[in-house]
């Protein structure tokens, strides 16, 4: 009754399936891993941004990597701004996908040491970006600020190419390392975004908090995979039993026969 399941063309479709159940089930628990990755960022950029603040001190110095666990933690640090020294990070976008600049400020503490801080996003000027923006200026004299930390820019991480003979004064990347060279000043490890105090008017704009991951969406994913997975085995039976009942009724239908012709009257 199945011997039908030995033809070339049933061989193929069930090695065909016997290859799409594994592939499935694996693309299935990859999805998987990728929602506990997400769930688990989640969790940490929640955790970093309801931390109670600390001195920026506490977290970085000169030379320091910022860590997973000590990204976006807020932190306060108590000085004056550089805007004589301040650069523009290029091809930044705001909320509304405008391109533009960020502003990377020098932040004297009151040791001396130097704290990069990132006031915002500010409009581009013209189509070609290379004159220096106009820029609102900081708050004057002793300050407190606050802010995210956050790791120092690499083009792995970020995918952003590190271009050289850019005009003066512009960077493409946030390194400490780089303006710590520029200075010449002893310069904390990664930077901030500022959160306080806020800029007068609407400009720097506001670098906004880091959104969450779809944890959710990989989550579904896996259930998909592992429902299709499961769906093959079922589908190929349903098929070969359809044709199977289709070739037992064509072999129960009675065989035609000719009609038999009258013979000759004398």
């Amino acid at each position: 009754m199945y011997r039908f399941l030995l033809s070339r063309q049933w061989v193929i479709l069930t090695l065909i399936a016997l290859l799409l159940i594994p592939t499935m089930i694996r693309l299935g628990f990859w999805q998987m891993h990728r929602y506990e990755e997400r769930a688990a960022r989640n969790d940490l950029v929640a955790a970093a941004l309801d931390a109670k603040p600390v001195p920026v001190e506490r977290l970085t110095s000169p030379g320091h990597s910022v860590t997973t666990g000590q990204r976006y933690r807020t932190v306060t640090a108590e000085g004056r701004f550089d805007p004589d020294h301040e650069v523009v990070v290029r091809r930044r976008v705001n909320a509304d996908d405008k391109v533009g600049f960020h502003v990377l400020t020098p932040f004297v503490l009151t040791d001396g040491r130097v704290l990069l801080v990132n006031r915002g996003w500010i409009p581009a000027d013209g189509p070609s970006q290379t004159a220096f923006p106009k820029i609102p200026a900081p708050p004057g004299g002793r300050v407190t600020v606050s802010g995210r930390l956050m790791p120092d820019e690499t083009t792995e991480a970020s995918g952003i190419k590190d271009l050289k003979g850019l005009p003066d004064r512009q960077v493409m990347l946030i390194s400490s390392e780089q303006e710590s060279r520029r200075l010449d000043a002893p310069v904390l490890g990664g930077y901030i975004v500022q959160t306080a105090p806020a800029p007068k008017g609407d400009r720097p704009e506001p670098v906004g908090p880091p959104g969450d991951e779809n944890a959710a969406l990989n989550y579904a994913y896996a259930l998909q995979w592992w429902l299709f997975a499961a769906g093959v085995p079922l589908g190929w039976f349903v098929l070969a039993r359809r044709e199977a009942r289709e070739r037992a009724a064509a072999a129960s239908e009675p065989a035609e026969t000719e009609p038999v012709a009258a013979a000759p009257t004398a």
